[in-house]
């Protein structure tokens, strides 16, 4: 019927005088949106089925290709966007949810871009990080309140187990899964490479992944897919996890058709059956439950790890956080409502939650006030873009940085939104094997190594020009960071003053 046709976002250009009629579009669309017409000789496209992945365009070999925003407009009116419209009709046509893919992109403010960084000129000069060393080492887990010695004065080890980092970044949660065998695969290889840590997500560790140990962080989530003690002992880090900033307050769904082989065998649920994971932990209601739960996986693992606790930035994040900080979690991770994800409801994933700078500034802020900062390590995620925003996150008061939508863009994703759909063109968001196999994991692996490579030198570049040689040094330091276009309670929450001051 003409009252379901929405005309498609994007449509696929074509110079056909470039075109050579290879096919090699055809091929490589997992939509079907290339096709070949026998009896006329040309390519054709649907536009309707284009996610805009630019796949075609990248293989295109004569560059024949190109998409483009449709111009098919409605007629204008303030309050009710052509989005808005078109999901109406969806819905209305459907009767279901919406579902999107990674993460919020609307047009709401990025704290980041109003955070400048103060640079060192005569009274304390600047540091060159080519010259002079400059550490990024970071260590995550709770530090004791003070020095204790022995009777002779000796130093007594008190350090609770601690995660080393080369570098204040890690690989955020992606489960297998969600992301292709190849996609946890170069993930994994790259963190070993660079001394840092991956995490494996809520989907259970694949057996062939055991190897990288030293640096994986397993997660326990609601629905404990693939959680056994072996899988405990096999990281160097559990993370609990009690929601993300993408669907702050709701559970987990991964389809059926995505349990498929060793993905079953590595969750531990029968092939075919939809992975559903609670809103809730069913064993979590209260700070005091939650700390049965810290100390029972720290039991299970001899107390030879440090255990963290993943929570949405979400309004009352600062007292949620301080209840963490004393049920014995060793760091505490905060996901920003930017966070992306492989599907979430589109009317939670655009309007639920909060900011991750605001919730990082009230969270650090909150546990300096209470005395207790040095309980816990924090790590916040949720759009860490570049190197810029992990330094101004730890001068907010971050220990460290998860990221995870840069990772699979180093990766080759091109943000194209479409992960729900199990059809990524990219080998990343897809467990169709003629697809993974487009995702080499040895090239991810050194295209992440490039990444947090390149970012570390930033950081360091950042740091010399401050006069700051450590992170240590950098981290909650706020006299190093001043806001533009922010207003007095912006600035307050944030604990920066604005620029000029």
């Amino acid at each position: 019927m003409s009252i379901n046709y929405i005309y498609p976002p994007y449509e696929v250009v074509r110079d056909f005088n470039k075109c050579i009629n290879c096919k090699i579009c055809v091929k490589q669309c997992a939509n079907e949106v290339h096709t070949f017409d026998e009896k006329k000789g040309i390519m054709l496209a649907d536009d309707t089925k284009c996610v805009n992945c630019h796949r075609c365009v990248a293989t295109c070999p004569t560059r024949a290709l190109k998409i483009v925003k449709s111009d098919n407009t409605y007629k204008e009116n303030a309050n009710w966007s052509a989005e808005s419209m078109k999901e109406i009709y969806r819905q209305a046509e459907s009767g279901g949810v919406l579902l999107s893919s990674m993460g919020n992109p609307q047009p709401l403010p990025v704290y980041w871009d109003k955070i400048l960084i103060n640079a060192s000129q005569v009274t304390n000069p600047s540091i060159d990080p080519l010259r002079e060393p400059m550490e990024t080492t970071v260590f995550l887990g709770s530090k004791p309140d003070k020095i204790v010695r022995d009777e002779n004065g000796k130093i007594v080890d008190n350090l609770l187990p601690q995660l080393k980092l080369s570098t204040p970044i890690m690989f955020s949660a992606m489960s297998y899964g969600s992301i292709s065998y190849n996609a946890h695969a170069a993930l994994a290889k790259a963190a070993e490479k660079l001394g840092i840590f991956y995490n494996t997500g809520e989907g259970g560790l694949h057996e062939d992944f055991y190897q990288y140990g030293k640096n994986t962080i397993v997660q326990v989530a609601s629905g404990r897919f693939g959680v056994y003690k072996d899988y405990l002992e096999a990281g160097e880090c559990i993370e609990i996890k009690i929601g993300q900033g993408a669907k702050p307050g709701i559970g987990g769904h991964l389809p059926g058709a995505k349990i498929v082989g060793d993905i079953s065998k590595t969750r531990m649920i029968p092939v075919g059956s939809d992975a559903i994971s609670p809103a809730p932990h069913h064993d979590i209601y209260s700070i005091e439950d939650l700390r049965q739960l810290v100390y029972s996986l720290k039991e299970a693992t001899g107390y030879k790890k440090p255990v963290a606790v993943k929570v949405a930035a979400v309004h009352n994040v600062a007292a949620v956080a301080s209840g963490i900080a004393r049920s014995g979690a060793d760091i505490i991770v905060i996901d920003g409502f930017r966070g992306g994800t492989g599907a979430a409801p589109t009317r939670i994933r655009d309007n639920v939650g909060i900011p991750i700078e605001l919730a990082l500034a009230s969270v650090d802020k909150r546990l300096r006030d209470e005395g207790i900062r040095g309980n816990v390590s924090l790590v916040v995620g949720g759009s860490i873009r570049n190197s810029a925003d992990v330094v101004k996150a730890i001068a907010l008061g971050a220990d460290a940085c998860y990221i995870a939508t840069a990772a699979l863009m180093a990766m080759g994703c091109h943000l194209c939104r479409s992960c729900h759909l199990g059809k990524c063109n990219w080998g990343i968001a897809t467990q169709v094997p003629e697809l993974v196999k487009r995702l080499d994991p040895e090239i991810g692996c050194n295209r992440l190594v490039n990444l947090v490579t390149a970012w570390t030198h930033e950081i360091k570049e950042m740091m010399g020009g401050m006069g700051i040689n450590s992170i240590e040094a950098l981290k909650g330091n706020r006299l190093m960071l001043r806001g533009v276009g922010l207003n007095s309670k912006e600035l307050d929450i944030l604990g920066i003053k604005h620029a000029g001051e």
